[in-house]
């Protein structure tokens, strides 16, 4: 575990020590080199990484605010592992306010240039160089659907869900890219095209095909999997 969080090429990161260590993590989660429910020992840590307790003890604090990592009493910290019914609780969350965003918005005045950010998300989604950049992007991409709606309580409300979600979300576009290369870039541009029409309608109808589902094993009503 953590044997190779120094090595390989590693994405820009910020200055500070605690955001380099929490980006390094992070990546090594969604990457999926640590795995869910794996034990996040500080001492293997301090020793991989290079640093001090200090830096590590806050980056870890930041990733559990995150949802990516857990800390249980007395038994350490450990990445998280989400149940079946909580990722299917959370995707549903996120298709509500995606949902509202979307009937509140559409149709928009100027639908070419609402839809900017939307477009240069998955653009930095399409050039990203590693996963962490891509799992940001994909965020972003979905933040942006939901912000057409001008309305900060909804962004608001998002954030923290698509930030919960930055696991199953990164192992479903990961899997993908292992089964169908380009197919995660090629759905997500189906979501733009449904917006270009302007049709709420539409753009449901695309959001319900997404296929945010597809390589997780999990579909909508079903009665989940224990683990």
């Amino acid at each position: 575990m953590a044997g190779n969080l120094l090595g390989g090429a590693q994405p820009a990161l910020p200055a500070t020590l605690v955001e380099m260590t929490a980006n390094r993590l992070r990546d090594a989660i969604l990457s999926g080199e640590l795995e869910a429910g794996d034990r996040l020992g500080e001492e293997h840590l301090c020793s991989a990484l290079g640093i001090s307790r200090a830096p590590l003890r806050e980056a870890l604090r930041l990733l559990a605010q995150q949802g990516l990592v857990e800390h249980l009493p007395r038994r350490g910290t450990r990445v998280v592992a989400w149940s079946p019914t909580d990722v299917l609780e959370l995707f549903e969350v996120r298709a509500v306010l995606e949902r509202h965003a979307v009937e509140s918005a559409l149709p928009l005045p100027d639908v070419t240039t609402a839809l900017d950010p939307v477009r240069e998300a998955l653009e930095r989604m399409r050039g990203a160089e590693g996963d962490l950049e891509r799992d940001d992007a994909h965020r972003e991409f979905h933040a942006s659907i939901v912000s057409l709606a001008g309305n900060r309580q909804l962004d608001v409300a998002l954030a923290p869900v698509l930030l919960k979600l930055q696991l199953p979300m990164a192992r479903n576009l990961r899997e993908e890219g292992r089964r169908r290369a380009g197919d995660g870039i090629a759905r997500h541009q189906r979501l733009i095209e449904a917006l270009e029409s302007n049709d709420s309608a539409v753009v449901l109808a695309a959001l319900v095909e997404h296929g945010h589902l597809d390589y997780l094993g999990l579909k909508p009503g079903a009665e989940p999997a224990a683990g």
